[in-house]
């Protein structure tokens, strides 16, 4: 045999090879993309890890394209690019909600502590007989603190963990602001000056 004709005949083999490989729909592939974007789903990717998650159903989009206009290799190419971005979303998604989770943990005792010190200043300011018109507006706001306080432990106890530390983290100040104005009132210079 020549070196030409076994060249030729290694070419011919290969291309058979190819095409065999290329002949049909990457079905497991697509399947398996599939279920790892509908796990990146369940594990909150869509939310905590949006930029990745996109990519993976962009991916696997990709490859129903690529199904239906019969190029396999570019879509067996895409269904694995669409399950690995899929399964970093897993990850990240993970990360980032435990971080959030965190994150809503700190705001909420910050606030409860901050609400306590507060209702504790807006006792002294009572027993140190401040006008009743100027503690109005602090009862007015510790009461909407209390109630913001409770729909931001619902929302942490639903997982909901970015609303529950915009909840606590909105009115966080507000009490802040509200316990130094009460320590004020309460002060003995504070009761003269009203």
């Amino acid at each position: 045999m020549s070196v030409g004709f076994r060249l030729l005949l290694a070419l011919l083999v290969g291309v058979s090879v190819a095409s065999m490989a290329c002949g049909s729909p990457p079905e497991n592939e697509m399947q398996q993309a599939q279920a790892a974007v509908d796990a990146a789903r369940s594990a909150g990717a869509d939310q905590y890890a949006h930029d990745e998650f996109t990519a993976a159903q962009d991916a696997l989009a990709r490859a129903r394209a690529a199904v239906a206009d019969r190029d396999y290799r570019l879509a067996l190419n895409n269904a694995l690019d669409s399950r690995e971005r899929a399964e970093n979303a897993v990850k990240l998604a993970l990360e980032q909600r435990e971080a959030s989770r965190t994150e809503a943990s700190r705001a909420l005792t910050a606030l409860a502590a901050a609400l306590t010190t507060a209702q504790g200043r807006l006792k002294a300011a009572e027993s140190a007989h401040v006008s009743p018109r100027t503690l109005a507006g602090s009862r007015r706001t510790l009461g909407d603190a209390e109630q913001r306080l409770q729909e931001a432990r619902a929302a942490f106890q639903k997982g909901d963990y970015p609303t529950a530390t915009k909840t606590a983290s909105a009115i966080l100040a507000e009490v802040q602001a509200t316990s130094s104005e009460l320590a004020a009132a309460g002060s003995p210079s504070g009761r003269r000056r009203r």
